[in-house]
């Protein structure tokens, strides 16, 4: 196992609701739950020493935030959606000296980063979804920043690399998740595909990803985000382009897990970029 500092993988990972409840998904969502599971299986091999999470559904206005709570502890509410998710209880730890270094860090890039310790403060199901298959037993320990309205692509992209530059200075092997979809054009009606030109949309982009060009898919990225009508305007999928950057390109190396596949009209799939 590579003892390299820094970000040593960036994963982007769905989070529909419908995966919430083990025992109520229904079949059409079962590919996604299975590729989360091996995806989980895969991180937690790595060893890593912390997980950045950034999800598309803790929503800021002005300001990045990074959770620095010892523990997270809670009961996750889908507000749009509370049928689904209707109060699921969590315990994972945190890492405050990571969250520190980010916030300090961002403050120095001129980046807003601000402290999130409060005691109230619950995990949205972006949040919780994911890492309910990734991590299921909370081995992991995990910081969690939100989604920035008024940040544009290149400042997602900043982040992700900023993550890297926290973990090397912390010595730390640090994973990446950015908890999205892909193209994102919703439509009512649970088990409906985005159309086929969203579809050879998400597909382009998981083989810019799968064959390494990380440079020639950032570059195309405002592009394939109108187009696809990328969720919350393809700011998550910037910031796992952003920690991907970081790795090395000469190594590069992506792959997928589980399949690719539909929720209410939206494309998703577990894709990961790492060395070796």
């Amino acid at each position: 196992m590579s003892t390299d500092h820094g970000i040593i993988a960036s994963v982007l990972t769905p989070h529909t609701p419908r995966m919430a409840v083990a025992d109520k998904v229904p079949e059409f969502i079962e590919p996604l739950v299975e590729g989360s599971k091996q995806l989980g299986d895969w991180i937690r091999s790595l060893q890593p020493d912390c997980v950045v999470l950034q999800t598309t559904h803790w929503v800021s206005t002005f300001n990045w935030y990074a959770t620095s709570h010892a523990t997270h502890e809670g009961v996750c509410i889908a507000d749009e959606a509370p049928d689904m998710v209707p109060g699921l209880p969590y315990q994972y730890r945190g890492d405050p000296d990571f969250a520190s270094g980010l916030i300090g860090s961002g403050e120095v890039q001129g980046i807003p980063f601000k402290n999130n310790d409060n005691p109230h403060f619950r995990w949205d199901y972006g949040t919780y979804v994911p890492l309910k298959y990734i991590d299921p037993d909370a081995e992991l320990r995990i910081v969690t920043i939100p989604t920035v309205i008024l940040a544009n692509l290149e400042e997602c992209l900043a982040v992700g690399r900023l993550v890297d530059s926290v973990a090397k200075a912390q010595g730390k092997r640090v994973v990446f998740i950015a908890s999205t979809a892909l193209s994102h054009a919703l439509v009512r009606g649970p088990s409906q595909w985005p159309t086929p030109e969203e579809q050879q949309l998400d597909s382009r982009l998981t083989e810019l990803i799968c064959a390494g060009e990380i440079d020639q898919a950032i570059g195309w990225l405002p592009e394939y985000v109108k187009a696809a009508t990328a969720e919350m305007g393809g700011r998550v999928v910037a910031g796992f382009f952003g920690a991907a950057s970081a790795l090395s390109k000469t190594q590069l190396h992506g792959r997928t897990f589980g399949e690719y596949a539909q929720s209410s009209g939206s494309g998703n799939h577990s894709i990961v970029v790492s060395i070796g």
